[in-house]
């Protein structure tokens, strides 16, 4: 069948002007494709229609294909289902009628049904591509698995494709992922260590849909084109304000199960919406082709944002979607979910360049209209006395227009009484006749409208970069972990906040318009009453902050937000007392992503700590360079340091990286930094310490089965952490329990059963090394919120 196609992709290349056939075009490279989750939604959907487009483009290029449809049910069951999808794929206008159905019928040879399900299954896969290989004679060029399966599957998946599926002599692999990347920064910073003991970086494609929309892909290459005209006004002075806007009409019904964990701001906002600002506000890169420089531009304006804290955001949740929960969930009609299925955030960015410039993500369900944009939004320095529609009284504007809404077509539109832009390439065309259409204020026929020649589905698009090996239209591992830091903080104080309710569609009248005013963001209108039935009666946020004890020592319990604020002023009156009493303050932190919110909140809230007088240290380090995100200085900086007024010499990193090699025993460097610390602190003994815990009961970087207890009077040790980076550097327990005052922070619903085993549980170092914080003479305080108290 092999040598068939291969005829038939030569006739077909001579049928589209290609006559002349070199040696290397006549040996192609051969590529096997491989959908796993190949009969779900989003395969019938979007996949196989993005592939065939791909087999379409590919049949003069020299490649060969093949196409695996991979499930868990049976060939017999599979194989049907298969078939029917791919039945329904179509070819675009350009291509005859003719054409299509002999390019139709070749791909359905091409492609074929496979379980799926055990290594057996991988292995027996691999054995049929080699064998094909093999058969037909074929150079194999590469094997591109796309994983359209549930985000707790792509461990395991990934491992069994290291194991068995890795192709040899020199071809390539690529494997593809589906969001959700995690669900916060801790979960994708584990969903990211596990991939990586299996697939090099290079090797996956986590695949973000948005990036392949053909407006959003052109925000780059239309401010390159442009910035003749972009640079001078493109900066705090003239702009107004940025606005990126997903809307949408449809409910959520059938995706409850996966949509209650998450919510609207997991499933846009952190990762369609906060990509499209960083393609608006990055440093241009002097060449937009390098995924390197591209990369390190867009974590430059991470780097820069300022904390996403309570006060930057509104949330609200559509009327139906309560019974819908209770339907598909099989909840009691007294069941209540916090979900939000809209939001608005506003950020900052802190750069000289957008200083003060407010940027707006917004999306939600249940809308007015389907429509998606992002707009720049232009001051206006005109002042006109009589003729207030003139053009240069108008909204100054330039909007990307990502499709649908009242244009109905994707464009790029800047608004006349700014600059006529450059066309971006021949794949682009100006619109010169106009319907009766507004956008955004103003008339389409007030604008310079550009749009693509021919519009091509976003999957499509990423299909083809993916098979290019074009990685600058995804998102690596450094950048899903810096869009994480920023939201997890946020995510956290709104997880017991209870959203506005509102209607659906046109009856939500100006109900969800908010207000800016300077860092904030609210609802314009007043609190809308809700019912108790939309409550459920009494709310568990009627809990205030409590005190109690908890392995006899205090306790301080509350909701999230209202924990970090109390921890918070302890933080800063114990500061405060400290420098009254002895000029200085000596405080040490954790790493980790539950310190963040409270970074957060010092960072928005405390303007009167006393950080000059304030010194900053470690109570551990992971054994990588201080700039990787994986670094716990790096976040700590991030987070904290770079957004308030500490002299940079009271900032004290571990020293984990010395003699160009990192935590080597004989560089000393805990030894090092117990010189530094016995320096400048009294006595050794910390002010105030910060630790969290962790699932497995550990503490600082004491992990359990470590033999804590051997450190003996080392203030600082390397130690080994059973999860990569394995090597840290710690504080030990002699170091610890010298210190002043010791807060133990613990957070979430996950550390539940911890904190309940904990209750239980005597003093054992080896299995919960938590339980050697023992401050003497100092006090010992654990902040528990009540997710992880209460379960």
């Amino acid at each position: 069948m092999f040598v068939t196609v291969l005829l038939l992709l030569v006739a077909l290349s001579a049928q589209g002007g290609h006559s002349e056939e070199t040696e290397e075009a006549q040996r192609p490279g051969h590529v096997s494709v491989i959908i796993v989750g190949a009969t779900g939604d989003l395969a019938k959907k979007y996949l196989w229609q993005g592939f065939f487009q791909l087999y379409v483009n590919q049949v003069s290029s020299g490649n060969t294909f093949f196409f695996h449809g991979g499930g868990l049910s049976p060939a017999d069951k599979g194989t049907p289902v298969l078939f029917e999808a791919l039945k329904a794929v179509s070819c675009s206008k350009d291509v005859s009628q003719e054409r299509c159905a002999v390019l139709k019928d070749q791909f359905l040879r091409l492609s074929q049904y496979r379980q799926l399900k055990t290594l057996e299954d991988y292995q027996e896969l691999a054995k049929h591509i080699e064998q094909q290989l093999q058969e037909e004679g074929m150079t194999e060029a590469g094997r591109l698995f796309y994983l359209s399966v549930p985000a707790f599957a792509y461990a395991d998946i990934a491992e069994k494709i290291n194991s068995s599926c890795r192709p040899t002599s020199g071809a390539w692999l690529r494997v593809v992922l589906e969001k959700p990347f995690g669900h916060d920064f801790r979960s994708a910073q584990l969903l990211a260590s596990h991939l990586g003991n299996s697939l090099k970086d290079e090797e996956m494609y986590r695949i973000d849909h948005y990036l392949g929309k053909q407006v959003v892909s052109k925000i780059l290459p239309f401010r390159i084109e442009n910035r003749e005209f972009l640079d001078p006004i493109w900066n705090k002075h003239y702009i107004e304000r940025i606005e990126i806007v997903v809307k949408e009409t449809l409910d959520v019904t059938g995706r409850i199960p996966f949509y209650d964990q998450y919510g609207v701001i997991r499933d846009v906002l952190q990762n369609h919406l906060t990509e499209i600002m960083t393609l608006l506000t990055m440093k241009l890169p002097k060449n937009v082709s390098s995924n390197e420089e591209v990369l390190q531009n867009k974590l430059q304006i991470f780097s820069s944002l300022l904390p996403l804290a309570k006060n930057q955001a509104v949330i609200g949740q559509y009327q139906a979607y309560k019974s819908e929960v209770q339907q598909e969930l099989n909840k009691t009609k007294d069941h209540v979910s916090l979900t939000p299925t809209f939001a608005a955030v506003l950020a900052h960015i802190d750069e000289t360049q957008y200083e003060g410039v407010p940027i707006l993500l917004t999306s939600g369900k249940m809308l007015d209209e389907r429509v998606g944009y992002a707009r720049v939004l232009f001051k206006n320095d005109m002042f006109c006395l009589q003729k207030h529609n003139g053009i240069h009284c108008k909204p100054k504007q330039i909007v990307f227009y990502f499709g649908h809404g009242d244009l109905q077509y994707p464009a790029i539109l800047v608004s006349k009484n700014l600059f006529k832009p450059t066309l971006i390439d021949g794949d682009w065309k100006e619109v010169t006749e106009h319907t009766d259409v507004s956008v955004l204020g103003l008339s389409v026929s007030d604008y310079y409208v550009q749009t693509p020649t021919e519009q091509r589905e976003a999957y499509a698009e990423l299909i083809s970069h993916i098979l290019a090996g074009r990685k600058n239209s995804f998102i690596s591992t450094e950048n899903l972990l810096a869009s994480w830091s920023l939201w997890t903080p946020l995510l956290s104080s709104l997880a017991s906040s209870f959203p506005r309710i509102y209607p659906g569609g046109v009856d939500n009248g100006g109900l969800l318009d908010v207000r800016l005013k300077g860092r904030d963001i609210s609802y314009n209108s007043e609190v809308v009453i809700i019912s108790p039935d939309q409550v459920g009666g009494t709310s568990a946020n009627n809990y205030q902050v409590m005190q109690g004890k908890f392995r006899s020592a205090d306790m301080v319990s509350a909701w999230a937000e209202e924990l970090v604020e109390r921890l918070a002023v302890d933080i800063q009156e114990a500061a405060e007392a400290a420098v009254r009493e002895s000029g200085v303050f000596h405080l040490a932190l954790s790493g980790g992503s539950t310190p963040l919110a409270l970074f957060h909140r010092l960072v928005l809230h405390h303007f009167s700590f006393p950080w000059r007088d304030t010194h900053v240290w470690m109570v551990d380090e992971r054994c990588v360079p201080l700039t990787e995100l994986e670094s716990n200085f790096h976040s700590m900086n991030e987070h904290l340091l770079q957004h308030v007024r500490i002299p940079y010499y009271n900032i004290h990193p571990m020293p984990v990286q010395l003699n160009q090699r990192l935590c080597v025993e004989e560089d000393r460097g805990a030894l090092q930094y117990e010189k530094e610390l016995s320096k400048w602190v009294n006595g050794s003994s910390f002010h105030f310490v910060l630790l969290g815990v962790g699932y497995d009961g550990h503490t600082a970087s004491l992990f359990p089965g470590s033999k804590v207890n051997e450190h003996g009077e080392r203030l600082v040790a390397l130690t080994e952490s059973p999860v990569k980076p394995h090597q840290r550097m710690s504080l030990t327990f002699n170091a610890i329990n010298r210190a002043h005052r010791v807060a133990l922070l613990v957070m979430g619903k996950g550390k539940h059963e911890l904190i309940t085993q904990l209750s239980r549980v005597k003093d054992n170092l080896d299995k919960y090394p938590v339980t050697g914080v023992k401050p003497d003479p100092g006090t010992l305080i654990w902040y528990i919120d009540y997710d992880a108290l209460l379960g």
